[in-house]
């Protein structure tokens, strides 16, 4: 399996490219802010093919870049549907007109062909086998991505889970106690060779934050919270 990518210019947002292997059709996670030279060059360097962008939430640094992204491919992008609405006004997830945020430097322009994400679904894009966990907190619709590894399992894990930390709650649509929930739910049973590809920073792996992540380490500790 490649999996590859670029850091957005703005937020340090992570875009991940994985394909089966090179020349191969592929899918793109989380297009952000000014990625798309960046992006080229790697479709090009690898020789891949975009069949679709998988969203793994709905704020407007992992989805600036969605629309000419699918629409130059004529590609469906794929979020939840509780942070769908991001996709036609960003601003509705940070309570605050991203016109305003950045001084009218960024236009943003919603996507043509949207589809909805369900919890538990399996789907097979690009030849690659990938189940969608729900696991909202830091956005009602914030989604995590499962799909085999070559040698461990992989996770996208978005702004649900850091190395060292989780995302946010404190934006519209967050919430800490739904956080932990997800938390417990979705991340805690996952494998401890699990790779953690998240959103912002390095990977990670699930045995690593088990031991390490003080939000994983409170859930451990206090297995009721949540409820």
């Amino acid at each position: 399996m490649l999996i590859t990518g670029v850091e957005a210019e703005a937020f340090g947002t992570n875009c991940y490219v994985v394909a089966a292997g090179p020349g191969e059709q592929c899918l793109i996670v989380d297009p952000g802010v000014g990625v798309i030279d960046e992006l080229d060059e790697v479709l090009a360097k690898h020789r891949l093919h975009p069949a679709a962008v998988l969203l793994t939430h709905g704020h407007f640094d992992h989805t600036f870049s969605v629309a000419p992204v699918c629409g130059a491919r004529g590609i469906t992008a794929y979020v939840h549907p509780a942070d769908l609405e991001m996709l036609a006004d960003p601003g509705k997830g940070l309570g605050a007109d991203i016109s305003q945020l950045f001084g009218g430097r960024l236009t943003y322009t919603e996507p043509d062909d949207v589809a909805e994400l369900t919890d538990g679904a399996v789907m097979s894009l690009a030849g690659i086998e990938i189940t969608v966990d729900h696991a909202p907190g830091h956005t009602g619709g914030s989604v995590l991505f499962r799909l085999p590894g070559d040698d461990s399992p992989l996770c996208l894990s978005g702004d649900v889970l850091f190395a060292g930390s989780i995302g946010r709650t404190d934006l519209p649509g967050g919430s800490t106690d739904t956080m932990m929930t997800s938390l417990r739910d979705k991340i805690l049973p996952l494998a401890d060779e699990t790779v953690v590809l998240p959103g912002h920073g390095p990977a990670t792996t699930i045995g690593r934050e088990r031991a390490t992540n003080p939000y994983l380490r409170e859930l451990i500790a206090a297995p009721g919270r949540g409820l």
